[in-house]
């Protein structure tokens, strides 16, 4: 734990304009950041973090978005989860002045969890398993959504699903790569090198008994790195790993040392050094230098839902009741 003295210096609460709850986070730049969240909320800052617009797409007020992807003050897509029509896609080419609705789950039994995108045009949505194979959409022009996963999409054990808790549950890098996690009774990781035409899946350590345990978020790094975060959210301080790492491409995973360990909704890499990390959750937030560290940086008592780095030294996260917070990160 930290002193209220440390806590102060390092999470600065901002004004976010609203008392939704926020899962959705996309940092653009130092000083262009999007948050999304319920009733059809979504935020804007252009001044890093300093003040915050908060608007409702128009017709979404009773939808919940759980994930933004931004490319500018001006460009984003949002995608709400929900069971059946609940699950969307919009899109903004005017900061908001103007949504496309792009996608409508027309699946009623289907829900989607979140998604990523290689660059403006390409991008890739994961939803729950239907009759054994998870629903993958993606686009290839920035406005049009189709299924890609076909009759040779990636298998699913019994109710086994994402978890649309952060945004983070799938991730992309490079130009092809593409993973997802999976949690309810299970542990597992997906990782495509084709943009999601073929698949490979390993098992993963962590604590995964149960319908609220699993794989909740995924950050992939260098030369085949990568870092997943989890647990059960509905016993956060249940025994079991909740943090591990693959330095052979999603191969295979070893639980990190870091100690003490509760439930994390979603971890982030520093995209400047792809070893340090900060991972946030319903009861605490961990900073540490290395995974394979055996002790953080820093741990704080909070209740956050998303975050990601904005450089080197600062972080934003987003949580409950509109509460956005930055990170000075020593």
């Amino acid at each position: 734990m930290v002193s209220s003295l440390a806590l102060s210096q390092t999470i600065t609460p901002l004004s976010s304009n609203t008392t939704e709850s926020l899962r959705g986070l996309s940092v653009v730049s130092a000083q262009i950041i999007w948050a999304s969240g319920t009733h059809g909320t979504y935020l804007r800052s252009l001044d890093g973090g300093e003040t915050w617009t908060a608007s409702q797409v128009p017709g979404g007020e009773s939808l919940d978005f759980r994930d933004v992807q931004a490319f500018s003050a001006d460009q984003a897509y949002l995608l709400s989860a929900g069971p059946g029509e609940q699950s969307r896609i919009y899109k903004t080419d005017d900061a908001g002045k103007n949504w496309t609705l792009q996608f409508t789950n027309p699946e009623a039994r289907g829900f989607f969890d979140c998604m990523a995108f290689w660059d403006t045009k390409h991008g890739i949505a994961i939803g729950d398993s239907l009759d054994g194979r998870f629903e993958l959409i993606s686009t290839e022009d920035g406005a049009h959504w189709a299924s890609t996963a076909g009759a040779f999409g990636p298998r699913s054990f019994v109710d086994e699903g994402s978890f649309a808790a952060s945004g983070t549950c799938i991730a992309v890098q490079g130009e092809n790569v593409v993973w997802f996690v999976t949690g309810v009774n299970a542990a597992r990781v997906f990782h495509s090198s084709n943009r999601g035409q073929t698949w490979s899946a390993a098992d993963a350590p962590l604590l995964h008994d149960g319908n609220s345990a699993g794989i909740f978020s995924i950050a992939p790094g260098q030369n085949g790195s990568a870092v997943i975060a989890g647990g059960d959210y509905q016993h956060p301080e249940l025994d079991g790993v909740k943090l591990a790492y693959t330095e052979d491409g999603g191969m295979t995973w070893r639980p990190s040392p870091l100690a003490p360990q509760s439930f994390f909704s979603a971890i982030a890499l520093d995209p400047s050094n792809s070893t340090r990390i900060i991972a946030v959750g319903s009861t605490h937030t961990g900073y540490a230098l290395d995974i394979r560290d055996d002790h953080w940086r820093m741990f704080w008592d909070t209740n956050l839902n998303a975050v990601a780095f904005a450089g080197p030294s600062v972080a934003y996260a987003v949580g409950p009741k509109g509460t956005i917070v930055r990170f000075t990160l020593p």
